[in-house]
């Protein structure tokens, strides 16, 4: 910012008048003001500056010289400056007493005369009123270029920002612009751009929104502010912001709108791409979620179908390991009691009349048959009983087991069927599943002591794909469905394992249910159990269809003593390797009047064809360390082609892929059993 300058005056004194200029000197010193002499007008000149404060002059010294450099440097002074003159003239008046003053006011303009000779404090009192003056001019330069500094800045401010500034006047609707301010509504820098122009430039849709709005700050003085469309002469459509505030007068009365307007195009598109990009990140990030969500889910599906699986293969490893140790618990049992049935039976004939000593007997054949029967049922939850698989009729079984079924559950409980007219057969074995479907009734009416209705319902059903239960293919479904109290999740889950039962101590094996599981397996079914505590139990026992015709029944046999020919003693060779079930079995066969020859394994009895081969029929055991039953029999053919061979086992069942043409008999045996099988050979053979 300038200041004003220590070099206050410049005195040009002609040399005929020295005196004057040194006399003007020491004043202006002794009243503290610094000064300086010029020798000649040209000097003069040079030294006139804006930092002059004011100039002193003699009359003469300007009379006869050429003042146009002079007049060329008031000239050229800023809009600020009016260097002021002391003239100092020997006459005093005005213009028409002294016309030399008149061209001296017209060319330095602001002149002060002082009248020599002067009085010192005279003098001095015009000195410093021209210094107040020139005081002053500095004081408007210094104004004038703050203003001017103020204007440079806001000027850089608006063009950094863009911005066009514009004024409207309220009373005549004129309207001020910048270049930049005409740039935003499509004019250029040199058009003409009214108020008309403006509105005129206005989207037709936000039009009566802005005047609105215009209107409302005029009245209120509120602050002007709106965005809004603009559409250019080659109809391009923009967006602007203008923001003003009302300037009122002394009186308070609004009479111009100031303010600044600026393009918001760019920014608004912008805008609107970054939105649409958030949009597409979000659709993004939600897809990308759902993946997750999904990927998830389906991780979490996986593992709880390993869980599963593997929960199903522990429960099927252990449900095999006990199998195989009831099997061969049963198997070995069976070999027990075969030995206890056979000597029962033969002791029961040598008694006599003697009534204790029968009782006795029947009390432990009895116990030795309610034995076979539980070791029955240990062998078909081990899937390793004897099956007698062919077609059989749903319908005519449920149908034909009715009067059976109500006997069996007593009058407090009610049997509902539901049963179609027509049900394709089914590969089973019809004694197998009259008897699950017993238990399964009898299971159904202990869950209700306090009675109530067991239905029992047949119907056809298709699994479209296989599953780990079940092959695809078509099935006929038994259900037995009970009101009794149910069972929990946990309960549900045990129900077919062997030998848990929730039924009292000793009112139950524990064995029906994991019996009817067995034989379902053997059957290539499933037996399916839905259960809730308080809302009762549904068993469903699911077998195959068969693609055979339902087999029409046999014919009665003749009983073995009436089969004519085949009967009479026999010569028979006995293979065991238990000791004790072979005696007991030559026993039975001797006292039908056979004769028999004991080998005690397939090593020994193959010695015995080779030195003698008059043998009748040939009975063997299937489980025999060394050489099996199966492979014995292949052996003897060998021998003796046409002999006829019994295979008995413990297990009631042969192997897979035994295609020899033998009979085949369940141990434990009675001897009425051993003699019709006897009998069925010899009339076959």
């Amino acid at each position: 910012m300038a200041t004003i300058p220590n070099r206050d005056a410049i005195a040009l004194v002609h040399a005929p008048l020295g005196r004057d200029a040194q006399i003007a000197v020491a004043l202006l010193r002794e009243a503290g003001i610094p000064s300086r002499a010029a020798p000649d007008l040209a000097s003069f000149i040079a030294c006139l500056g804006d930092d002059t404060a004011l100039a002193i002059i003699t009359e003469e010294a300007l009379r006869d010289a050429d003042l146009r450099a002079l007049s060329a440097w008031i000239e050229a002074q800023p809009s600020w400056s009016d260097l002021p003159f002391i003239i100092l003239t020997n006459r005093g008046g005005g213009p028409e007493r002294n016309p030399a003053a008149a061209r001296l006011l017209e060319v330095l303009g602001n002149v002060s005369f002082v009248e020599r000779p002067f009085h010192a404090t005279t003098f001095i009192s015009v000195v410093r009123s021209a210094l107040r003056g020139r005081r002053r001019q500095y004081e408007a330069r210094l104004r004038m270029e703050a203003l001017d500094e103020g204007e440079r800045r806001l000027q850089t401010a608006l063009a950094a920002g863009r911005l066009g500034a514009w004024e409207l006047d309220l009373a005549t609707d004129m309207l001020t612009a910048s270049a930049t301010c005409k740039a935003i509504f499509g004019h250029g820098p040199d058009e003409d751009f009214t108020y008309r122009d403006l509105v005129k430039a206005i989207h037709p849709d936000d039009r009566a929104r802005v005047l609105a709005t215009l209107q409302n700050s005029v009245e209120t003085g509120s602050d002007y502010s709106i965005e809004y469309r603009t559409v250019w002469k080659d109809g391009t459509v923009h967006w602007a912001e203008l923001r003003a505030q009302l300037h009122r007068d002394r009186a308070g009365r609004g009479i111009r709108l100031v303010g600044v307007s600026a393009d918001i195009t760019a920014r608004l598109e912008a805008e609107e791409h970054q939105r649409r990009l958030n949009e597409i990140l979000e659709e993004r990030v939600a897809e990308r979620t759902r993946e997750l969500e999904q990927a998830h889910a389906t991780m979490m599906a996986e593992v709880s179908q390993r869980e599963r699986a593997e929960e199903q293969l522990r429960q099927a490893q252990k449900m095999e390991a006990i199998g195989q140790l009831t099997g061969g618990v049963a198997h070995d049992f069976n070999n027990l009691l075969m030995a206890v049935l056979g000597n029962l039976e033969l002791l029961r004939k040598h008694v006599g009349d003697n009534g204790k000593a029968i009782r006795l007997i029947e009390g432990a054949l009895q116990g030795a048959r309610r034995g076979a029967s539980l070791t029955q049922r240990l062998l078909a939850f081990a899937r390793r009983q004897d099956l007698q698989i062919g077609p059989v009729d749903m319908t005519g079984l449920v149908a034909g087991m009715a009067d059976l079924l109500q006997r069996s559950v007593g009058s407090t409980v009610t049997i509902e069927t539901v049963i179609p007219e027509e049900l394709p057969p089914v590969s089973a074995d019809v004694n197998q599943i009259e008897l699950a479907l017993l238990n399964l009734a009898v299971n159904a009416r202990d869950a209700m002591p306090a009675g109530g209705t067991i239905r029992i319902e047949l119907k056809q059903a298709r699994q479209p794909v296989a599953s780990d239960e079940l092959a695809a293919g078509d099935y006929v479904v038994l259900s037995v469905a009970d009101q009794g109290h149910g069972m929990d999740k946990e309960t549900l889950q045990k129900a077919i394992e062997p030998f848990f039962s929730t039924k009292e101590l000793g009112k139950g094996t524990g064995l029906g249910l994991s019996m009817i599981h067995g034989l379902a397996l053997q059957l290539n079914g499933d037996l399916k159990l839905a259960s809730e505590p308080g809302k009762g139990t549904t068993a469903e026992l699911w077998i195959p269809v068969s693609t055979a015709p339902a087999a029409e029944p046999e014919p009665a046999e003749a009983p073995a003593e009436n089969a004519g020919p085949a009967s009479g003693p026999k010569r028979i060779l006995l293979v065991d390797d238990d000791v004790l079930i072979a005696m007991s079995s030559a026993d039975m066969l001797a006292d039908l009047g056979h004769e028999v020859v004991e080998a005690h394994s397939g090593k020994e009895a193959l010695d015995c064809l080779g030195h003698d081969t008059a043998f009748d029929l040939m009975i063997t055991d299937y489980a025999m360390p060394g050489m099996t039953g199966g492979e014995l029999a292949r052996a003897a053919r060998q021998i003796a082609p046409r002999l006829p061979i019994l295979i008995a086992s413990g297990y009631a069942e042969l192997p897979p892929g035994l295609d020899l043409d033998v009979a085949r008999l369940a141990k434990p045996y009675t001897q009425d059993q051993l003699a019709q099988q006897i009998g069925k050979l010899m009339i076959s053979g």
